[in-house]
């Protein structure tokens, strides 16, 4: 997982790319490099860290070039090392690329190529596939463009690549095949990038690549062909994106910033959707497959990591307010088992960035076994938007920090608004029940609201948390994946090993492992399982557990036998998670800001898994 950015046109390359490099830092960010051409002369300078590691390092060099390109890597084949960083260069310096993505039969491809006198400097996949570029243009005496679609013929993998031949300066070559890749138009000058967010500040006329889309960049035009050199009619968009959105707005932290950022994001994925005064919810990229959902016999959902969170609640609201059987998968699982998959059975596809190569490779088997395959997700243009049959964007706005928040909610939010469509043209929910629903759903964002307000509150409670070693978190119903999702927030970022359970669970096992040093967060709303879990609450005191419970307000019952108490307003049962999840998010950060972490860049994480 890599972010990749390039640059050709009549104004300095490197400032744009490293500008860039430093918007894309959250897809990988243990080496960058930059590679320039200049007088048919390609100059290479990388660096194991930071993208500041690399600006440091070219602070004396002369870096004048009107055309290059940029990588920040997240290592998946070789150590982070200044060698292993991209950009890679060809043995005889024809070629230089930079790659996300993986090529599996690189060791193969590698020995073919060591047998015809090639050696090579790195550990990487990458440098194999430069080489052979480079290989097939010296044996072929034919054009770079030509050697990279040959070279790829030979590939089996995923990638989106730049790539610059020495002998064809006034040109970059573009392609991707599993892998994202933009294009960025402007007034003789062009960018390709793995997403959007370095391009905005110079045009927001973009042009998404499909896989085997190969396109040809100078900065006096650009050709856009299939990888078998048919030409395409390029499909320019308008992306709907402003910078500010890109930057921390005077927030410390990505992160923080996009917890608050709920307020909004919540309102805007639920704008024009939901409509308080007709008391009706219309999701206009799904309104097709309205029938096909009403006759559902099963819903099944696949996700990775915090999507997959997203989808347990979802399992929960679409079986109570729309009385279909769901069933919820690890997309990494999904696509390699043999899924019994059935002709009226819908497949649901979450993801953040639309890219989760897990995700994308399990929208593809359902497809293949004929499945109706809808998708969440928040970036247009992406993967999962193009390869799923419909679906539903959420608007949550460009996500930063590493660990997901503000899409977590977002999710929650269609999947909510879903749930309640079908259950009510179903009939298993009253007018005056759906009209409820609809009302409550549209006044969260100022509940949210006055849960920040709290922030604090909540960050003095961290100080009693930041030296423990390990963390339980419990949740009955709907908030079990609440409790998994906290979990998760804490072990990304705070590296507190924390595990989520449903709280019935804890006799079966976990309860071995409290003692007055284990912080125990449960979540104790008043909803049909309040009893229970006020007795699971008593099992954790009884053992001299430190409890603290998220409660609603008044319950002094909980509120005389926890530690600690953090209050959120009353919410109806189905919807509690969007709530119940926002404090359990500022734990995660504070802590791990007390434990002086990198909130933003966690280690060995990246935002978007486009790879295996």
């Amino acid at each position: 997982m890599c972010g990749i950015v390039a640059y050709i046109g009549e104004r300095e390359a490197c400032p744009i790319l490293l500008s860039g490099l430093k918007r894309l830092e959250y897809r990988g960010y243990d080496s960058a490099g930059i590679a320039l051409i200049n007088n048919h002369q390609i100059h290479v300078y990388k660096t194991k860290g930071r993208v500041q590691d690399l600006e440091k390092k070219l602070q004396e060099i002369n870096t004048h070039a009107h055309s290059g390109m940029g990588h920040t890597r997240w290592a998946t084949h070789g150590e982070p090392n200044d060698v292993n960083a991209h950009p890679h260069t060809s043995m005889n310096g024809k070629f230089c690329l930079i790659h996300n993505g993986i090529i599996e039969n690189y060791m193969v491809l590698k020995e073919k190529l060591t047998r015809r006198g090639y050696s090579f400097k790195s550990e990487t996949d990458s440098e194999v596939l430069v080489n052979l570029i480079e290989y097939i243009y010296l044996k072929g005496g034919i054009d770079a463009e030509t050697a990279v679609r040959l070279a790829l013929t030979k590939v089996v993998g995923a990638y989106g690549l730049v790539i610059m031949c020495s002998d064809e300066q006034d040109k970059l070559i573009t392609t991707r095949k599993g892998s994202p890749l933009v294009i960025g138009v402007g007034n003789r000058e062009y960018f390709a990038a793995s997403d959007a967010t370095p391009i905005i500040e110079y045009t927001k006329n973009v042009i998404y690549l499909n896989d085997d889309d190969m396109a040809v960049l100078r900065k006096d035009g650009l050709t856009l062909k299939t990888r078998n050199n048919d030409m395409l009619a390029p499909d320019i968009q308008q992306v709907d994106l402003d910078i500010e959105k890109i930057e921390k707005g005077g927030f410390p932290h990505f992160m923080l910033k996009e917890i608050f950022e709920q307020v909004y994001s919540i309102r805007d994925t639920i704008r024009g959707r939901v409509n308080l005064e007709a008391s009706e919810i219309f999701l206009g990229g799904i309104s097709e497959m309205l029938p096909k959902l009403l006759q559902a016999d099963r819903i099944i959902i696949v996700g990775c990591g915090t999507s997959w969170h997203a989808g347990l609640v979802g399992e929960y609201l679409l079986e109570e307010l729309a009385g279909i059987p769901v069933e919820v998968e690890y997309a990494s699982e999904f696509r390699y088992r043999n899924p019994i998959i059935r002709e009226k059975d819908i497949v649901l596809a979450i993801s953040q960035s639309g890219e989760t190569a897990d995700t994308l490779a399990a929208v593809r088997l359902a497809k293949e076994k004929g499945a109706t395959v809808l998708g969440i997700c928040n970036v247009v243009g992406s993967g999962i938007a193009r390869e799923t049959d419909a679906g539903v964007y959420t608007h949550a706005g460009p996500e930063i920090g590493v660990a997901s928040t503000k899409a977590f909610t977002a999710q929650i939010a269609v999947l909510t608004m879903l749930a309640l469509s079908i259950g009510h043209k179903k009939g298993l929910l009253s007018d005056e029940k759906y009209r409820n629903y609809i009302q409550e759903l549209y006044h969260l964002p100022n509940k949210i609201n006055e849960i920040l307000k709290k922030d604090e509150e909540i960050q003095q409670l961290t100080l009693l948390l930041k030296d423990c070693p390990n963390a339980i978190y419990l949740g009955r119903g709907c908030q079990y994946p609440v409790a998994l999702e906290g979990a998760l927030k804490l072990k990304e970022i705070s590296y507190i090993h924390a595990e989520g359970y449903p709280a019935a669970e804890m006799k079966h096992g976990p309860i071995a492992l409290i003692d007055e040093k284990m912080p125990v967060f449960v979540i104790a709303t008043r909803d049909t399982y309040y009893e229970k879990i006020v007795s699971n609450i008593k099992e954790v005191e009884s053992r001299k557990g430190n409890v603290i419970a998220l409660i609603n307000p008044g319950d002094e019952i909980v509120k005389d036998i926890a530690q600690q108490t953090i209050e959120i307003p009353d919410t109806l049962e189905s919807l509690s998670p969007l709530l119940t999840v926002i404090p359990l998010q500022l734990i995660s950060y504070h802590i791990a800001v007390l434990r002086g972490c990198n909130v933003d860049m966690p280690r060995n994480l990246a935002k978007s898994v486009t790879v295996e």
